[in-house]
């Protein structure tokens, strides 16, 4: 089982956080915003991964550190758990309908991190959180789990279901890129003999 815990302790946040590839889509998730919770709930279960986070955060000032630093842990949850990569499928993508909205997402887990990122929203909030730190979530995420992230809604209506989308897309992609195939168990996905 390939598996890792995060503790990140910082004057803003304080996130600890577990993780098994190999998982059920089991969760316990607690950020403090209940719409990140949910994101993160259904990005656990559509990717089948274990995913248990809880964050303290100064809410009070603002959500920015307390989303962003969700991005860190889950991206150092990642890249810890990969280990030394061999094996993996390493890309990933997929499209992902959500009612009226469409939204794809596709991952490389090649260790150069760069983030692509369109969701269309129209709104500054979506439940209770403030949806314009999305994108700093996916570039904690990107910067620490050493990836290619590419997120885009291509159309919908409900911001809520544009989101739900690119989450559920994106836990889809990480699914396969994270996946070992048995004839590359050996290998680092890579002509370069390095990531």
């Amino acid at each position: 089982m390939r598996e890792a815990s995060v503790e990140r302790n910082t004057k803003e946040t304080q996130i600890s956080g577990k993780l098994r590839i190999e998982g059920e889509g089991r969760y316990e998730i607690s950020t403090g915003i209940r719409f990140l919770d949910h994101m993160l709930e259904l990005f656990s279960k559509h990717g089948a991964f274990d995913l248990a986070l809880n964050a303290r955060g100064d809410l009070d000032v603002d959500q920015h550190h307390t989303v962003e630093d969700m991005g860190i842990v889950l991206g150092e949850l990642f890249s810890k758990a990969l280990g030394d990569r061999r094996g993996i499928n390493r890309a990933g993508y997929f499209l992902q309908p959500m009612d009226e909205t469409l939204a794809l997402a596709a991952v490389d887990l090649g260790g150069r991190p760069a983030l692509v990122y369109d969701q269309q929203v129209t709104v500054v909030h979506v439940g209770d959180l403030q949806t314009e730190l999305l994108e700093d979530f996916f570039l904690g995420f990107v910067n620490h789990a050493g990836a290619n992230l590419h997120v885009k809604v291509m159309y919908g209506r409900s911001n809520h279901h544009k989101i739900e989308a690119a989450f559920k897309c994106f836990a889809r992609a990480m699914r396969y890129a994270c996946s070992t195939d048995e004839r590359l168990k050996d290998q680092l996905p890579s002509t370069k003999g390095l990531l």
